[in-house]
């Protein structure tokens, strides 16, 4: 097989168990040549299994909150440090206590939205900020973070994320501008199919909609690994044009008005 990131470097952020996208994303950085600093929380650490992670990649962990500039900037140097310039960040973080406690939208505790901004979006601003401050990325690397299109859609359970992720989309755009000017270093984000991973599952109803996404997309939910593959391509050198994008990974849900299906579903409970 050939090695798509043989020699790159990088930093993953958000591992927490085999279910997340992250993990995923860690394992196939490896099969194809890649190294890279593993990172999450340090409260997340303690609930997930990133060290059997790291031993599986060969990976060092170094645990950063991401809403803290003094731990991004302390990632980084040491990131650098051990690498060098890096090729390729991924940020796969996202967390909202309103949805946690089940607090309603039209009830929203607005400290909490303000906790779910900072660490689901606004650290992405952080992560960006401090790597492009410190010239921390090589020419033509890749920044990636992960997505929703709730940050487009409504859906109602997914609440005040769907806001963090229209801002998180925004920075993409944003400092993509900035950064391609710089060195050419590509930003993008990837709106993911509905997954079965141990945050996803969080979300009110979430089995309902991820067998309804699944109905009404004509290739299927696209599941955690075969979101890892889209990611190593766009970390590789085959996507040196692709910045500022929004792109839909989510088996052709997006541009569905309904399926055939669902359409069989509706029918059946007016009969």
């Amino acid at each position: 097989m050939s090695k798509l990131l043989e020699g790159k470097k990088g930093i993953i952020f958000g591992a927490l168990d085999e279910k997340s996208i992250a993990w995923q994303v860690a394992l196939k950085a490896k099969e194809h040549g890649a190294e890279f600093i593993l990172t999450n929380a340090p409260i997340a650490m303690r609930m997930g299994a990133i060290n059997d992670l790291a031993k599986l990649c060969d990976a060092e962990i170094i645990p950063a909150d991401a809403t803290s500039n003094e731990d991004l900037e302390n990632l980084i140097d040491q990131a650098v440090a051990k690498f060098g310039k890096l090729d390729f960040v991924l940020h796969s973080i996202g967390m909202s206590l309103n949805v946690r406690k089940k607090k309603a939208y039209t009830d929203i505790n607005y400290d909490w939205m303000h906790k779910t901004f900072d660490i689901s979006a606004i650290s992405f601003h952080r992560v960006m900020q401090l790597l492009y401050k410190k010239e921390a990325m090589n020419d033509w690397g890749s920044i990636v973070a992960l997505t929703y299109m709730a940050a487009q859609r409504t859906f109602p359970d997914y609440s005040e994320m769907a806001e963090s992720k229209s801002l998180l989309e925004s920075f993409a755009r944003s400092f993509g501008y900035h950064f391609g000017l710089v060195n050419k270093v590509r930003v993008n984000t990837i709106s993911q199919s509905p997954t079965m991973t141990t945050a996803g599952s969080g979300v009110g109803g979430f089995d309902a909609f991820y067998n309804y996404a699944d109905k009404m997309s004509p290739l299927g939910n696209a599941d955690a690994a075969s979101c890892a593959d889209y990611c190593v391509s766009l970390f590789s050198d085959l996507t040196r044009m692709v910045t500022m994008q929004n792109l839909f990974h989510d088996g052709g849900f997006s541009n569905m008005g309904i399926s055939q299906e669902a359409m069989e579903i509706f029918a059946d409970k007016q009969s």
